[in-house]
């Protein structure tokens, strides 16, 4: 991997994270489409350091809370019912899942899961689950003629079981094209919770995720194409990117539908498809021969 093709694939980390419309996706197509090879799950991972510092940048406050909040709930029983140190205990909870599945499965993500046809029809299904939820959730806040339009969950509400369904929901994002923001932001839309609590514990959850993903594949890197330098760059082009991302899409989700980025994967996926049919693109495009 050169320099250049680590400032692209550091932007398109940046722009794409917090998007529902997958980085690993985009990662991959990009080198797909580029004729380079695949950077490989290990410097996707590598890279999510990036963004996932600006998410700890952005959420500063929010996190220095709930941290606090957590460690002093370990000592203190009064604490364990103030929200900000049960919401430390959520994101442990809604960890666990794509823990377990991230060891359980990954030679398939490393492999198998990186299929060009298995990223068309993730970005295409979860497309129009994305583009379901935001629907019934517009329709349950416009209320109707006869009815009160129900009032929404908020973090507040938000419990153990509800905790395991959005870290069930992120778990799904091992497969490149499904989106960690897409299946989780999904997964509250059904559960009725509000489109910015969805997201906020979205980013939240990701934290311990992608952090021990990216420090766990540091071993990856000088193997292969993947040398440190480049990898370095593009991490650090995905955080200042990531960081103007992150708060212009927290605007965006308060006012703003998700159609566009439905519409968006799904002709994504419908023009990957073809351009397989086609013969344009291989399947395995970039990824080295076995």
């Amino acid at each position: 991997m050169n320099w250049f093709e680590s400032l692209i694939l550091g932007l398109v980390q940046g722009l794409t994270e917090f998007l529902p419309i997958s980085s690993s996706a985009h990662l991959r197509l990009t080198a797909a489409f580029a004729g380079w090879h695949d950077p490989g799950a290990a410097f996707t991972a590598i890279t999510q350091i990036g963004t996932e510092t600006a998410v700890l940048i952005y959420f500063r406050k929010d996190i220095a809370r709930i941290v606090t909040a957590w460690f002093r709930s370990l000592t203190d029983k009064s604490m364990r019912s103030d929200h900000d140190a049960r919401m430390g205990w959520l994101v442990i909870v809604g960890s666990i899942p794509i823990g377990v599945l991230g060891v359980t499965l990954k030679d398939h993500i490393e492999g198998p899961f990186r299929d060009l046809r298995l990223i068309a029809t993730t970005l295409i299904v979860l497309g129009i689950v994305l583009g379901v939820a935001d629907r019934l959730a517009a329709r349950a806040q416009e209320g109707g003629r006869h009815r009160a339009a129900p009032e929404r969950k908020t973090l507040r509400d938000l419990g153990v079981k509800d905790g395991l369904i959005f870290g069930m929901c992120q778990a799904m994002a091992l497969i490149p094209g499904v989106s960690r923001s897409g299946a989780t932001i999904s997964g509250g839309l059904f559960m009725n919770y509000t489109r910015e609590a969805a997201a906020r514990y979205s980013f939240l959850l990701a934290i311990p995720a992608v952090l021990a993903s990216g420090l766990f594949e540091l071993k990856a890197v000088g193997e292969g194409h993947v040398a440190w330098g480049p990898t370095v760059f593009a991490t650090v082009v995905a955080f200042g990117v990531g960081y103007a991302v992150i708060a212009w899409f927290m605007k965006f989700i308060s006012t703003k539908s998700f159609m566009p980025f439905v519409i968006y994967r799904i002709a994504l996926g419908l023009v990957l498809f073809a351009l397989i049919w086609l013969g344009v693109l291989a399947p395995d495009a970039g990824q080295p021969s076995h």
